[in-house]
């Protein structure tokens, strides 16, 4: 990734639906990206190679796969050992924070967000990368 490419392509997995639904909107029509909804980590890992993301946004605590398994995971897939991704919770104590950097995120976004800022905050971390 070229930190002067723009983003376009974000996979967003998240396993509640109004949650996904509010930051689908968020993303792709006040943020205007591309979007690959997965309601689950094992969905994610099926669609990750036809949609190539350029970012992947993960739920931590999902039921079946959670954040942490999904991105090693992830990380195991050719062609996607280095894509960003970003932690999107609730549990954003300063330790768990931590614990998601530490597992190689880029960022942590807290829920709940204010949707008309998310896009901007996502862009914010794209450029840190």
């Amino acid at each position: 990734m070229a930190k002067d490419e723009a983003l376009t392509r974000i996979l967003l997995v998240e396993d509640e639906e109004d949650i996904r639904a509010v930051a689908e909107v968020a993303l792709e029509v006040v943020g205007g990206f591309t979007l690959k909804a997965c309601a689950s980590g094992r969905e994610a890992l099926t669609a990750i190679a036809d949609f190539a993301p350029q970012l992947v946004i993960l739920d931590v605590m999902m039921p079946g796969m959670d954040g942490p398994e999904t991105l090693r995971a992830i990380r195991g897939l050719p062609d996607f050992e280095s894509t960003p991704v970003v932690f999107m919770t609730a549990k954003v104590q300063s330790e768990e924070v931590a614990s998601y950097l530490a597992h190689g995120a880029v960022g942590v976004i807290p829920k709940p967000f204010d949707p008309m800022a998310l896009a901007d905050r996502v862009n914010d971390i794209w450029r840190s990368c």
